[in-house]
């Protein structure tokens, strides 16, 4: 059993996004407490967007001198398929994101342009894109500023929709969002809306 935990904020282990995904891994390891968590914390070490290296690899070139954030050489494609890797062997999935900008933060937007993938995650094909990937449970526990959604929501929110959009592409359907929202309204506000969290994960998980 493994875990894939998958962390995007600058606040690290301080987040909320962090603090919300980890009421989920919660109930995961009480679930499966011999489980292998395998972490990326995507802010304490941001992949490299991909390159023209990367895009030779697609068309059947490949050049060497990619590197990692911690300096040792890799290729764009031994890198997305180390990534691709990770993914295909969780048995879950969760990820922490803020909304930045309406969406996805860059750090996280890098990662899905590594596991997104053509001929590998997905294929094209007279009915559209296919995804290779076998579907597993993944948790987002997205965080946000404002309202995102709702009848209070005043800000456009185009992190679910994309996420919702691009995960099934390849392969992944089983999707759960669990948010904290209007975060800059205060304390009491995040307390409320962890309260709601705990009720809707004790809900999904009695179910499960």
């Amino acid at each position: 059993m493994k875990i894939l935990h998958i962390t995007c904020s600058p606040r690290g282990e301080q987040s909320v996004s962090y603090r919300l995904s980890q009421r989920v891994m919660d109930r995961l390891l009480t679930q499966h407490p011999a489980a292998q968590i395998v972490t990326r914390d995507l802010w304490a070490e941001p992949l490299p967007h991909i390159d023209g290296e990367y895009a030779s690899a697609l068309g059947g070139g490949m050049r060497d001198g990619a590197r990692t954030a911690n300096g040792r050489a890799m290729s764009s494609q031994a890198l997305s398929e180390r990534l691709i890797a990770e993914l295909r062997d969780a048995d879950y999935v969760v990820i922490a994101t803020p909304m930045h900008n309406f969406t996805v933060p860059s750090v996280l937007k890098a990662w899905l342009d590594h596991v997104v993938r053509i001929g590998v995650t997905f294929n094209v094909t007279p009915e559209g894109k296919v995804g290779t990937l076998a579907d597993r449970p993944v948790y987002i526990a997205v965080s946000s500023g404002g309202y995102r959604s709702g009848e209070r929501a005043r800000q456009p929110d185009f992190l679910e929709p994309y996420l919702r959009a691009l995960l099934p592409t390849i392969g992944l359907k089983n999707l759960s969002f669990l948010s904290v929202q209007a975060t800059a309204a205060g304390p009491e506000t995040t307390t409320a809306a962890f309260a709601a969290v705990e009720r809707e994960l004790g809900r999904q998980f009695v179910a499960a």
